[in-house]
């Protein structure tokens, strides 16, 4: 559902309204960074008539529909051998609207894919979280906004967190209950660099704050949590975050720059991801109905954490590569009927050449080979402890 108007107790953080649309247009055709950053996409781009259909765009539904179901597409056709979907029988029949939690790989496509395909099965695409730490350039909170995406923000005095948390989540359940649109967060803040993905209480917590039930469950209920699985055959930015964990051992208090995030946003978008897919679980409220409520917030919270999780970790899609990495960080053969020995090669191959990307002084190769393994065998390890 596309929703002309947004509550205003929410405009600090909502996505653009309709009557927004035409000037938010009118800023991004005259801002040069923004046209260069898309001819990064499209280096063939012609500009006068893009900007035409983006004049042509009166409301959000439009923009996302035409503008921004093209980009991913661009996106997915030049850098994913394929991209796919299962699980949409799951899907509720009325179309009710969703809280869609997945684990997070890449930082702006895994909500553009699953809107894409959401989109093309006929379902509609939700609203995204996006974390104003990304929003690096003015242009890009305008493109967000305009696309859909409400904001979280990150980078706020520790006195006003609960504030913020409220307010976050009385907006996600106003958008579920009143405007009827699902929305899509990641399970955590930031992504898993190691793919070892668990649901942050954090995050919990703050969906749960903004109900209007006395329980947390019940509260949590009300969003309707639909656990999305996703699964790339390869993370291009595997080697920057493998760099990262190297970084942050030799030096604890290292942070990453602004420079850092374009550059993983640019890798993760540009870069080569082989196959993609997103599998849909089934709506947890069944299974959220059957916990305690007699238990302390604590238990409850950890209860529904381990529901998400067991329910993404069932459903992952695997590749060779996953096999692969797993024995040999195991230093096992246990998955070898899963690869053949061209597969072995070929992920050993991929391996020394995402090690040789990395640009440390002091690089320690066999801590980043064991990282960049780790990151393609958590989620097999995972998905073994949920069997």
């Amino acid at each position: 559902m596309d929703t002309a108007t947004i509550s205003p107790n929410f405009d600090d953080i909502r996505p653009l309204n309709n009557d927004e649309v035409k000037d938010a247009i009118e800023s991004l055709i005259a801002n040069q960074d923004f046209e260069r950053a898309l001819r990064y996409i499209k280096p063939q781009l012609d500009w006068a008539e893009f900007s035409a259909a983006m004049r042509a765009c009166k409301t959000k539904e439009q923009f996302k529909a035409t503008l921004a179901y093209d980009a991913v597409m661009t996106v997915a056709k030049a850098t994913t051998f394929s991209l796919t979907i299962s699980g949409r029988s799951r899907l509720p029949k009325d179309k009710a609207a969703c809280t869609f939690i997945s684990n997070h790989r890449d930082i702006a496509l895994d909500a553009s894919f699953l809107n894409v395909m959401l989109y093309d099965v006929g379902y509609g695409m939700t609203q995204v979280a996006i974390g104003d730490n990304l929003l690096i350039r003015s242009w890009i909170e305008t493109v967000v906004r305009l696309n859909n995406s409400f904001i979280v923000k990150r980078n706020i005095p520790v006195r006003q967190i609960l504030e913020a948390s409220k307010h976050l989540s009385a907006y996600i359940h106003h958008t579920i209950r009143d405007t009827k649109e699902s929305v899509w967060i990641a399970q955590r803040e930031g992504r898993a660099k190691d793919s070892n993905d668990r649901t942050q209480s954090s995050v919990l917590k703050m969906l749960a704050i903004g109900g209007n039930h006395g329980n947390l469950i019940d509260n949590l209920m009300e969003l309707n949590i639909v656990p999305v699985a996703i699964s790339y055959e390869y993370d291009p930015c595997d080697y920057l975050k493998a760099k990262e964990f190297q970084q942050k051992r030799d030096n604890p208090d290292f942070v990453k720059s602004q420079r850092d995030d374009l550059l993983s946003m640019e890798t993760g978008i540009l870069r080569n991801k082989g196959r993609v897919h997103f599998t849909l679980t089934r709506p947890i409220n069944e299974l959220l109905a059957q916990v305690d409520r007699s238990l302390d917030k604590n238990s409850m919270v950890t209860a529904a954490a381990n529901i998400i999780d067991r329910e993404i970790y069932k459903n992952y899609r695997f590749y060779p590569c996953n096999y692969v990495a797993y024995d040999l960080l195991v230093g096992t053969r246990r998955f070898q009927d899963h690869y053949s020995v061209k597969d072995k090669k070929h992920f050993e191959e991929y391996l020394q050449g995402q090690i040789e990307k990395v640009d440390l002084e002091n690089k320690d190769e066999a801590f980043i080979r064991t990282k960049i393994l780790e990151m393609y065998a958590n989620p097999l390890k995972n998905h073994l402890t949920a069997l």
